[in-house]
């Protein structure tokens, strides 16, 4: 353990942190395609029995009308995210009719960016602009990249435990900016070492041939019209999936709250030629947003992201100036295609210990070559990961990936032990062991596991993804949802239309207007 982490790990021992562990807030967002019986996408409008896309607090979609994401709200405990998942599933099947959920990351048969349907969220300036948005991302990486899903795990230490660590650290700061400055320390740990979570979790190391046709890649094709690397984790993470090229020149400083939002602003400012090609309203009509290298700040794709809540009319940006930093959102996990809901008990609480240890390290500034060297380890894991021999680069050095990987997770077993002192029981050290099985036998990953059943059973992504979701079709039909639960849905959803329909009703200002205020600083 190096001196930094065990030094303030026994700081906050000492000062009896434990307890506030147990008031950690979590959330998570799960996306999902809607497809046909047949494994295609499904063309259909978002149900309107499942509410409005716009003003729904917990069912809503994502880039396509056929990409719905559930949200659950934040809460203590870590099976209540779950619970509510397994509550918004069973009702949604209830309302799906014989459409089906995609349980990968990496999307179905799809034909071509013609075949993606654009989510639409009506006609006042807010949902005008969220549809908008998302026009342009199909302008600018192609609609077929968009459909691609993933789960989003928000967390946040409690008020009590920000005071005691402060204390514990001799900090004088206010105690708001004091938390900014080490969530910013956690998200730069986390981009030097989500390596670990893609190859521990990553579960797309296989695509259907259709979603890269006509693009130049370096995988593998089979006689099922798959393509697949043998010893890939996560495409998803790839250069074939969210981290494409067109983002490759960006910089966004996570050294501190200042530098990340000076950086994404002026990303947001600055035109790009090959965008303003594309136009922005032309003949009446919209294209995107505008022709900046971002639309806004949450084009940007990145692993990890600090959020805070934001007010009515206010961009990302401005909630981080106006608050600091609330929480985080890890963005690096697949969907879990043997999880009905998409993710574990077990992975959530290692995330849990993942982003603790990244907090109490030590954590220098990042400098270009560190940034460089991450999204090397990041590529060399998605594509190669579970091989042997695989190297990465730590502070200029090639060492052995599960060797480092054997290093953090013993870094994490006291946070372990701290963690089930907390709780009681010893589940977070059973997680910590789960992934330890996974360094010494990668057969035991996700990604090696789909691979596995593909082979075993001799058929190709698309059919071993098709049987996922009719089982997890036929799991969540089998227990439909309860009477209060239906009631709490429809109810939801009646009201969310009736929000959608009142905000509309408002008298609403030019649209040139609206975006102008919005992007005004």
């Amino acid at each position: 353990m190096s001196e930094t982490l065990n030094r303030r790990l026994q700081a906050l021992t000492d000062a009896n942190i434990a307890p506030t562990l147990c008031d950690i807030r979590r959330g998570i967002e799960k996306e999902s395609l809607r497809i046909t019986p047949q494994g295609t996408l499904a063309h259909t409008p978002h149900p309107q029995s499942l509410g409005s896309a716009l003003t729904h607090p917990h069912i809503t979609t994502d880039y396509s009308e056929a990409l719905l994401e559930f949200i659950t709200p934040a809460t203590t405990g870590v099976r209540t995210p779950l619970e509510f998942l397994d509550r918004v599933h069973r009702y949604t099947y209830s309302q799906l009719g014989d459409e089906l959920l995609w349980v990968n990351s990496m999307p179905c048969k799809v034909s071509g960016d013609d075949d993606v349907p654009v989510a639409y969220y009506g006609t006042s300036n807010i949902g005008r602009m969220k549809h908008i948005y998302r026009l342009g991302l199909g302008h600018r990486y192609g609609r077929r990249m968009q459909t691609i899903a993933g789960i989003h795990y928000n967390f946040s230490w409690p008020k009590s435990f920000w005071e005691i660590h402060q204390q514990a650290e001799s900090d004088r700061r206010p105690l708001q900016d004091y938390i900014s400055a080490r969530y910013f320390d956690l998200l730069r740990n986390f981009h030097r070492y989500s390596w670990l979570l893609t190859y521990l979790f990553g579960a797309s190391p296989a695509v259907c041939g259709s979603f890269l046709k006509g693009r130049d890649h370096q995988l593998l094709k089979r006689a099922d019209h798959s393509l697949f690397r043998p010893g890939a984790t996560s495409l998803r993470m790839s250069d074939l999936g969210y981290q494409n090229n067109a983002q490759s020149s960006l910089h966004i400083s996570y050294n501190d709250i200042d530098s990340y939002v000076r950086t994404l602003n002026h990303a947001i400012h600055t035109p790009e030629p090959s965008y303003e090609e594309i136009g922005v309203c032309v003949d009446g009509d919209y294209r995107q947003l505008n022709d900046n290298i971002l639309q806004i700040e949450n084009e940007y794709y990145s692993s990890i992201r600090p959020k805070r809540s934001i007010r009515q009319g206010e961009r990302p940006t401005q909630a981080l100036q106006r608050g600091g930093v609330e929480y985080i959102e890890v963005r690096v996990l697949d969907l879990d295609p043997f999880e009905p809901v998409g993710i574990s008990e077990d992975t959530m609480r290692f995330i849990d210990l993942f982003a603790s240890f990244c907090l109490l390290e030590d954590s220098p500034l990042v400098e270009a070559c560190d940034q460089i060297a991450a999204k090397q380890n990041i590529r060399q894991t998605v594509y190669n990961g579970r091989e042997a021999n695989i190297k990465l680069c730590r502070g200029g050095r090639q060492v052995d990936l599960h060797q480092w990987a054997n290093q953090l997770l013993d870094q994490m077993q006291e946070l372990a032990q701290l963690y089930d002192q907390a709780e009681g029981g010893s589940h977070y050290q059973r997680s910590l062991t789960l992934q330890r099985d996974k360094i010494a036998n990668p057969q035991l990953t996700p990604s090696a596991r789909v691979l596995e059943c593909m082979a075993q059973e001799k058929i190709g992504f698309f059919e071993f993804a098709m049987r996922q979701a009719q089982q997890h079709r036929s799991l969540f039909r089998n227990q439909p949802p309860s009477e209060q639960d239906a009631k709490l849905f429809a109810d939801l959803a009646a009201q969310s239309i009736a929000e959608q329909a009142a905000r509309e009703a408002e008298p609403q200002q030019p649209f040139a207007e609206f975006l102008a205020d919005y992007f005004r600083d």
